[in-house]
Parts: C-alpha cells; structure tokens; sequence
C-alpha cells in the first residue's frame, strides 16, 4: 500500500467530502495546518467558531471537528494567523487555547500535575459546595427566613458566576445567543419573579447536567480513540554498538533500526523479522480473527500484537507512516469530512436558537398582557429560553459518525469520510470485481486427467518442468503443486513460449522428447489429435501432448472464498442488486455466480466495458457500491457512488476508493452496510429525540405541566442520552 493510502482523492465522493478541499488543492500558494483544541466543551460552539473562520478574507477554508478537538486552518501562512484565530475562539468561549501541539503532550501532563485544581475538579467542587448550600437552605430549617434569601444569592453566585461573568463578556462580543447568556437570563428572570429556589435549583440541575455532559463525551471519545489509536509510547530499541535493549520513545525509532519484540507486545512499527518465530494477532489491523504465521523475512504490520515467540525486526518505516497512524489519521479525516445530515443539523441550530427566542419574547409578552397575569408567563418564557440551546443537537450527529468510523476500523474497514458512510445506506445495487473480490485470485491445481500411459504424478512433474521459467499465475500454481508433491523437474532446452497459447519445450529424458503445455490452439497447431470424448470444464485447462501424442490435461481454477456465499445471500436478503464484473470467460463467470447466488453477471470485460456497464447498472436499478482491489479497477471505483478497494489491491484502486477494506473477506461488505445503516440511524434517533423532548416540554410548558428543572433535562440530560445512544454501537457485533 502506498504512503498516501488514507489522504483525499479527486473522485467524485471526495470533491464533496471538504467544502473548500479542492479549491486550495489545485493552488500551491496555501498550506493546511491541524491546530489542537483545548477547553472546547460545547459542540456549538466549536460550529459558531468554524463559521466565524470561514468568513476571515485570509483563511481560504476552516474546519473544526468536536470529536477530535482538531482545528484545519488552509490559508497562505497559517501560523501567522493564529493570534487572530485564537482571538475568535476566545470570543466564543473563554477559556479556548489553540496550540500546534496535541494536550496529551508530556508538558501539558505535567502542568496538570502541577495545577491540583484543574477545571473539572473546581467545577465538581462549585457544584458540591452549591449543592449543599442548596439542601440546607431549602430542606432543613436551620437558617431563618430573613437569611435565606442572602442564602440563595450565595449560592447562586457560587453555582453560576462563571456562566454570569461569560455570558457578560460574550454579550459584548455580539454572542447573544450563547447558552451561557441564555440561563443566566432564565435564573436571574426566576429570582426578578421571586422564585428563588427554582433559579438557584435549576443553576444547580445546570452545572451538574453540564459536568456530567462533559465527562460522557470525554468518556465517549476516548473510547473511540482508544478502539482505532494502536500508536505505543515506547519500543525495545537494540543498540548496535553494545547488544544493550533500551527503552526509547516509538517516535524516535529510525528505518534501519533493529527493535525487539516480546511476546505479548503489540508490534511498535511496519518492518520486517530479522530474527525468530511466532504468530502475530492481525485482528486489531485486519478484522481478520485467525492469527498469522511469521518467520525471518516476513513482512509484519503495526497494531499486529506478538501471540508466541519473541522475535527481532528491522524498522521499514517511522511510526508517523506505519499502520497505526495512518488508520488513526483515516479515522480523524473521516471525522472531519461531515456529512449532509451533519451540516443540514449545523445550518438549523443557527435559525433553532433564534427561533426558540423569539418565541420565548412572544410568550412573555402577549399571553400576559392578554391574561395579566405577567409572572407565569414570564416564567414560562424562561423555561423556553432553556430550551433553546442547541448543543445536544449539534453534538449528537458527529458523535454518532465518529463512533461509526471508529467501529467500523476495528473491523478493518477504513471509510475515507462521512459522506461515504452517509452514502452507503442508499445504494441500491452492489457490484463485485470477480477475481480477488469474490475468489482469492490465487490459481490452484483443481484436477490431473492422465492418459492410461501416464500417473497424476508423471504429468504434473512433466508440466511444471515446463512452467518453470515463467511467472504466470497458472505456471505459479502448477509449480507450486509439484513442490507440494515432493515431485522434482526434469532438466528441459529449446524452451520456447508461444504467446497465447503455451509452451514447447525438449526433456533431457530418454522416453520424453518434446512436450506441449498449452490450450487447445497450441496442440492444433503441431496437428495433436485429441480424444472425442473429453470433458468440458469451466476452469482453465492445460492440455499436454508428449512425443506428438495427447497425454491428458490440467485443470486450473480460482478458489472462491468462503464467506462469499452467505454474504451474496444475505445482500440478496437486504433487497440489493447484486452483480460481479470480470474479464474472464463467460463460462467460468457464470459458474461462478451460479454458485454464491449473484444476480447479475458481465463477463469479458476490459476497464472501460466495466464503467460504461456500471452506468446502465446505475440507469437500471439505482445507487451502485463497486468493490474491486486490481489496478484496472480504478477507473470504475472513482465511478461508483461509493467504491471499496480490498486491501490486498492495487494501490491506484486503494487511493480511488472511498471506502478501504484492510482484508480480503467478502463479509466486511455487509459489515460495512449494516455499520453505515446503524450510524444513519443513530444520529436520526438523536436528533428526533431531541427535538421531541424540547418541543414537548415546550408544549407542557405553555399549559401548565413543566417547569424549568425539566428545561434543563431538555438541554443537558437529552444530550447525556444522545452521547449514551451513539457510543453503543462501539459493542455492536457485526
């Protein structure tokens, strides 16, 4: 696979996947360059300040992905800007801080150490201590009347003064809107109409509904990033001069540098054994549950974990481009890449907010100068003014998709962005390459049909003394055949190939002089009269004549791969169109499909007949998801609506994917749809249960039947479930 595996391409799914990505691509006076967020809580207002960039003249395209905390900046000299760009997010929320380097550095560690009271242990001690005030004041009767109102504004003050001292700062930076301003409005509005309790009560409901918010997505993307991050901190490093094993970070082991591997040890980088024996765990890479034979000279993966033997390997690249980075990098990208229901969510909690405002003014004003009875409906006004934080909204779509990106990784299917995903729970029809996709594109000797004058034995050994020079797939499989069968090669001269027919070669042997190896055109041509009543195959056949006489044939066929039957059915169950192209022969095509239940099927087809069919396809029967791995693939995977590349494939048909299957097993395609069906409806379900649950308090509210407590779980506690309901499907079997 290539270095550029997992970055964007110029097929049709991608020039969609980054508004702005292809204007800055086609120009090389702008560099991208990925900011670290830190302090960024509040997934609106990550959207308020990727809005607020992409309006800056000098930044050419800005992009914040929540689920991350990564900021893209495009622009002439990025880094000049980033006093202005740390300004905007400041503007935004406070205590914003941009930097070039990640928070999981050793430095910022090591000031959290120093700094006992970080941000979310003081919130959790504002919120004890409020909390407290609060029981004592409200039930129990220790404090006199004419002390409790004091009381109460204490423990206002101490519950809120840190979304009051926001909410005024950002008032004059025009954030009218933010959810600070937005309670500090609705509680001060509670104590202007003498409800105490329920403003301190509700500032309390708040702040612990908003740590417990902030926790469940920390939680949730650490469970992400912990599923696809498989980076280790430190690697075995064998130093060259004294044998010595040393303890060094993994991002400072070189090419060239020889690294120990124990067993039990996840492998550090890409590289190759020098050294030792054992079996290596590819699940975390590959999906693929069966563990894997090395020896010295094997080629092994990052992320891999060493199941049995300790072994020594040589680093063939830095841990910035082995495995393990580049699928954490393909997952991140995918992230960023939001998909339509992700933007369609971001556009409407820019108008929901205003909205919800404005009707909480109305509710204050007319309904009270109707029924003059101003206090309740301002309360209910506040209540609304509650409602109309958009967060769990803006926060749940993304999450929803992350965690199906990630999911999706541990089973070794890489999606290049969200509009793959989002793309792939509409097609209608499934388009399978034949030879590689659906087979194993390995050739194997099926059968040896001898004449009564020759063994199986004899032949074979006669045949791949004849294929021993070349490097045919079918010439490979005979050989491989015979060495199998301990059969040794006779000595062979006058070795000639006759292109597209087969091979004339002499034996340094006493009873066999010249032998034929070869399809039916060669034999015809030196006049071999065959028997009348040979059997048609639909393999390939090899057809051998020794001494100018027919002396049998060797059947030579592609293996179908085990789980594509069930998988053809079960896509057959889904109600999909399923269809395999291949250039090979009608016959074999045919019998093929026969077997694993394919619908359709096109055979001898070269690279454009594969396109131009794809589009009747498409014309005929809706959406097309193609799934090939060969070089010749590619015209037709940029083609599709969404195109799979197997990871074993062609580099040029992995980079014109949209969608990378780390393994060769046909059932990751099913994987694949039900992972892209169960995040669309994750993130459905979250926004529909949102916006529910807000309008129905809303509604409760204007009769009489809720108050500001359930306002609260409206924003906080709605988004708590919408994080709960999206991370589920990181423990769904597939």
């Amino acid at each position: 696979m290539s270095n550029n595996l997992y970055t964007d391409n110029n097929n049709h799914m991608h020039q969609n996947q980054s508004i702005g990505f292809d204007k800055y691509k086609s120009s090389t006076t702008f560099n991208e360059k990925v900011y670290f967020i830190e302090n960024l809580d509040c997934a609106n207002c990550g959207a308020k300040i990727e809005a607020k960039l992409n309006k800056l003249a000098d930044i050419h395209f800005a992009q914040l992905t929540f689920a991350t905390k990564k900021l893209k900046i495009v622009a002439k000299n990025p880094d000049e800007l980033l006093p202005k760009i740390q300004q905007i997010a400041s503007s935004i929320e406070h205590d914003i801080i941009i930097s070039t380097t990640p928070n999981t550095s050793a430095t910022h560690l090591t000031k959290q150490k120093q700094n006992f009271l970080t941000k979310q242990k003081l919130s959790l001690i504002e919120i004890i201590l409020g909390a407290s005030l609060f029981s004592i004041v409200e039930f129990t009767t220790l404090i006199p009347d004419s002390y409790t109102l004091y009381l109460y504004i204490i423990t206002y003050l101490i519950l809120g003064f840190h979304i009051l001292k926001t909410a005024f700062t950002n008032l004059f930076r025009g954030n009218i809107f933010d959810e600070n301003f937005l309670m500090s409005i609705a509680t001060l509005g509670a104590f202007m109409i003498k409800e105490y309790p329920e403003a301190v009560g509700v500032m309390l409901f708040y702040r612990i509904g908003e740590y417990f918010e902030e926790r469940a997505t920390h939680k949730s993307r650490s469970q992400i990033m912990e599923a696809v991050d498989l980076r280790p901190e430190t690697v075995n490093f064998i130093n060259p001069h004294n044998q010595k094993i040393e303890i060094i970070p993994a991002n400072k082991a070189k090419i060239g540098d020889i690294l120990l591997v124990r067993v039990g040890d996840r492998i550090p980088v890409d590289g190759t054994v020098i050294e030792g024996e054992s079996r290596v765990d590819t699940s975390p890479i590959t999906g693929e549950p069966l563990p894997l034979k090395i020896t010295t000279n094997s080629t092994i993966t990052s992320g891999c974990v060493n199941l049995s033997g300790t072994i020594k390997m040589r680093v063939n690249k830095p841990l910035s481009q082995s495995m393990v980075s580049r699928i954490l990098a393909s997952v991140e990208n995918a992230a960023a890449n939001k998909p339509k229901i992700d933007k369609f969510i971001t556009r409407f909690a820019r108008i929901y907010t205003p909205i919800v405002v404005l009707i909480a003014i109305l509710t204050a004003i007319f309904p009270s100068l109707i029924t003059g009875n101003f206090e309740y409906w301002i309360y209910i006004a506040l209540t609304f003014l509650v409602i109309s934080c958009p967060c769990a909204l803006v926060l749940s779509v993304p999450l929803a998709f992350f965690a199906g990106i990630g999911r999706a990784s541990k089973l070794g299917i890489l999606f290049k962005g969200g509009l793959s995903l989002e793309a792939l729970t509409k097609i209608k029809t499934i388009v399978m390459d034949k030879t590689g996709t659906l087979t194993y594109g390995k050739f194997s000797v099926k059968a040896i049909y001898p004449t009564q004058n020759y063994t199986q034995n004899d032949l074979l050994a006669i045949c791949a003394s004849c294929e021993q020079y070349s490097t045919h797939p079918i010439a490979t499989s005979i050989i491989h055949e015979a060495t199998k069968s301990n059969l040794k090669n006779h000595a062979i001269y006058n070795h000639q190939e006759i292109a597209g027919e087969g091979i004339v070669a002499y034996l340094d042997n006493e009873k066999t002089k010249q032998v034929l190896c070869g399809n039916k055109r060669l034999l015809t041509r030196f006049n071999i009269h065959l028997p009348e009543n040979l059997t048609s195959h639909n393999d390939t056949e090899i057809f051998i004549a020794i001494n100018n006489k027919y002396a049998g044939s060797i059947i030579i066929g592609d293996i179908i791969k085990e789980d594509a039957k069930t998988t053809i059915n079960k896509l057959n169950q889904l109600k999909l169109t399923t269809a395999m192209f291949t250039g090979d022969n009608e016959l074999s095509a045919q019998t093929v499909a026969r077997e694993i239940g394919i619908n359709k099927v096109q055979a001898k087809l070269l690279p454009e007949d594969k396109l131009a069919n794809l589009i009747k396809l498409r014309h005929q029967y809706g959406k097309v998801f193609f799934i090939g791995d060969g070089i010749n693939d590619a015209p037709i995977l940029a083609g599709a609506d969404v195109g799979a590349a197997m990871g074993s494939g062609a580099d040029a048909a992995i980079e014109a994917a949209d969608v990378v299957f780390m393994n060769t097993k046909v059932h990751s395609i099913l994987q694949a749809i039900y992972i892209a069906r169960d995040t669309i409806q994750i993130a459905w379900q979250n926004v529909i249960f949102a916006l529910t649950i807000k309008i129905a308090i809303m509604l409760f509210g204007l009769f009489g039947s809720a108050s500001m407590w359930a306002a609260v779980f409206a924003d906080t506690g709605v988004a708590i479930l919408c994080i709960l309901n999206s991370i589920r499907i990181l423990y769904k079997k597939y």
